[in-house]
């Protein structure tokens, strides 16, 4: 959940929430910069976190040893993106170009994103950012270049 106050000092309230026992939990969140998603060239992952899952911890004979990551990444996205391949989902670029995507994973890859998929409305693919990259490959081939 991302909450956009309008304001000239806005920031960002952005909450990781689980379902757990038919009701939503919150486990985490943060606030940061309203970042305009027009300048974002094809893919633009500009932040995230993550926090462990506290449902897990819960359930006995489970613990906190076991409990999956809860991970979000903040992307803005170009406007020739139709939709992302994050990980095995497929995601319609939203109007406003901006979306979270959000993913478990054990907690020993916690550090790792799945990998970032940006195709145009024909398919074709724009560009991809893996698990560790700060750059998508567009953006690397455009540096290469210059």
């Amino acid at each position: 959940m991302v909450w956009h106050p309008k304001s000239a000092r806005a920031r960002e309230q952005t909450a990781l929430l689980e379902w757990y026992g038919e009701q939503w939990r919150y486990v985490g969140g943060g606030s940061g910069a309203v970042n305009d998603p027009a300048n974002a060239d094809v893919i633009e992952i500009r932040g995230g976190g993550g926090v462990l899952s506290l449902t897990r911890s819960l359930d006995q004979p489970h613990s906190i040893a076991t409990a999956p990551w809860i991970a979000c990444a903040l992307i803005d996205l170009g406007r020739d993106v139709g939709h992302l391949h994050i990980g095995n989902r497929k995601i319609n670029a939203p109007e406003s170009r901006k979306l979270v995507a959000v993913w478990t994973s054990p907690q020993v890859s916690r550090g790792a994103r799945p990998v970032v998929v940006a195709l145009g409305y024909d398919g074709t693919e724009l560009s991809r950012m893996g698990p560790h990259d700060s750059l998508d490959t567009r953006t690397w081939d455009r540096l290469r270049e210059g």
